[in-house]
């Protein structure tokens, strides 16, 4: 695999591995992937704990540096970045989305979307004017003031996905964002986070457990023992109420 993406291509894992030591044990993640994201696609990633799926993820939003091997978007290795640079990159090119939501409690939604704004150097007042634009757009203009404890789990992710979007990141990075919502509000924010990436053009990698992803990925990603184990686009994919390509769905 070439070093140099080709223009429709953003982020590309060569060789990718991550070996961690664990009380004397060692443990490798990730056993040498390779992978090319493409510009603008869905990409889901799919296995099961411990599979390494959630290694792979963080390194590609550089959260994590590989073991061996390297991590480019658009051609730039991130291992290679200092903190500095790092921390830019996170900030402007990239939004994450999280199970967990990972919102300040203390603060309304308007602040906690404004936030990487602020952090970006924008005015408080632009800040905030691009927050409830966000919040809007993800059918929150009636919850603008309202703190995460005045919110339902699928408001709070809304929230999160607006403060993800509201850089107008290239690449958006979601981690089992249907993880602590029941089944209806996980589908509607499946809904929007797909409407949202073709609205905006950004590319979006999800790890996930959720096969209710399958049906609004462009392709998956299954991975297991920390190498991929296949790759398939949505088309190829038989999807069956409670099945997937004839298996059982639990």
């Amino acid at each position: 695999m070439s070093d140099s993406p080709s223009d429709s291509v953003i982020i590309q894992a060569l060789g990718v591995q991550r070996t961690y030591h664990l009380e004397g044990e060692k443990v490798e993640a990730l056993r040498g992937v390779d992978l090319d994201v493409h510009r603008g696609e869905y990409l889901s990633i799919m296995g099961p704990s411990g599979s390494g799926k959630s290694t792979l993820f963080n390194m590609m939003g550089g959260l994590d540096r590989p073991t061996a091997g390297r991590v480019l978007i658009d051609g730039e290795d991130l291992a290679a970045l200092g903190e500095r640079k790092l921390a830019w990159l996170r900030s402007n090119r990239i939004g994450y989305v999280f199970q967990t939501f990972n919102l300040l409690p203390t603060l309304g939604a308007i602040e906690n979307v404004a936030m990487p704004l602020v952090f970006c150097g924008l005015s408080a007042g632009d800040a905030r004017q691009r927050a409830i634009a966000m919040l809007e757009r993800v059918g929150l203009g009636h919850r603008l003031r309202h703190r995460p404890d005045q919110l339902s789990g699928g408001q709070r992710q809304r929230v999160a996905i607006a403060r993800a979007l509201v850089n107008r990141p290239d690449v958006i990075l979601a981690d089992e964002p249907t993880g602590n919502l029941d089944l209806k509000t996980g589908e509607q924010i499946l809904s929007l986070l797909r409407t949202l990436q073709q609205d905006l053009g950004a590319t979006v990698i999800c790890a996930t457990h959720d096969h209710k992803m399958l049906a609004t990925s462009d392709r998956v990603v299954w991975i297991r023992d920390g190498r991929i184990e296949r790759i398939a686009r949505r088309s190829e994919i038989d999807i069956e109420v409670g099945s997937v390509d004839g298996q059982t769905v639990v």
